[in-house]
């Protein structure tokens, strides 16, 4: 059992049946689309602060975004569909960690860099990447071989298990499970409490978009 599953049984309860719950394709669809907007935003902004604080929403989505799916997600496709699962997971790591590597020189950078939009822009296109492989590949695969049932529950558990991981990308620390539990219960604490000193976009700015909720809004950087 992971060491974080006993900590998201409790904050998930009982899954229950609800016909209204996202399988897990459409969770990570929305995760997606959610990302796509906060970086049009970030470059949309029209003052230097409303950039930070579309900049800090990015990062808080995409960081949680991408552990939860290499501690929810990609174990599932491993264990359901064996070696071809394990070298498609092993494909989304590798990808992830471009991902993270430009995310944490992002994360601090000021919009106002002019080394910050070429960044964002490079990011993007490997994220982009990861999408059209996870969209093409590894989620026809794996809603092929799930009950619905069983999509709605690792949706549930891939939205659970985001509460409770860091903010911030940690490109240094393991990407599998077991490992990367034990860092991300370790990273958390620190990052959530830092960002109730970083500046985000009020609420009602985030429309339907929102992946969940964010920290309330301080106006620092």
């Amino acid at each position: 059992m992971s060491a974080l599953e006993p900590v998201v049984a409790k904050l998930a309860g009982d899954p229950a049946h609800d016909e209204n719950q996202r399988t897990i394709s459409e969770a990570i669809g929305a995760d997606h689309g959610a990302i796509d907007v906060y970086s049009d935003n970030i470059k949309t902004a029209s003052t230097l602060q409303e950039k930070i604080e579309w900049r800090n929403q990015f990062t808080w989505a995409l960081a949680r975004h991408a552990v939860s799916e290499e501690l929810t997600l990609y174990p599932v496709m491993e264990k359901k569909l064996g070696q071809k699962g394990k070298e498609m997971a092993d494909v989304d790591r590798e990808q992830h960690m471009a991902v993270k590597k430009d995310l944490y020189e992002l994360q601090d950078m000021s919009p106002d860099n002019k080394d910050f939009f070429p960044l964002l822009d490079i990011l993007m296109t490997d994220l982009h990447k990861h999408i059209e492989h996870e969209s093409n590949e590894d989620m026809p695969r794996l809603e092929d071989i799930l009950t619905r049932e069983e999509s709605k529950s690792l949706a549930n558990y891939f939205e659970k298990t985001k509460l409770i991981l860091p903010t911030r990308s940690h490109p240094s620390a393991p990407n599998k499970p077991y490992f990367e539990n034990f860092a991300a219960m370790l990273a958390a604490p620190i990052d959530k409490f830092m960002d109730l000193l970083r500046a985000f976009p009020e609420e009602g700015k985030l429309g339907d978009v929102s992946a969940s909720e964010p920290p309330a809004v301080v106006q620092k950087s």
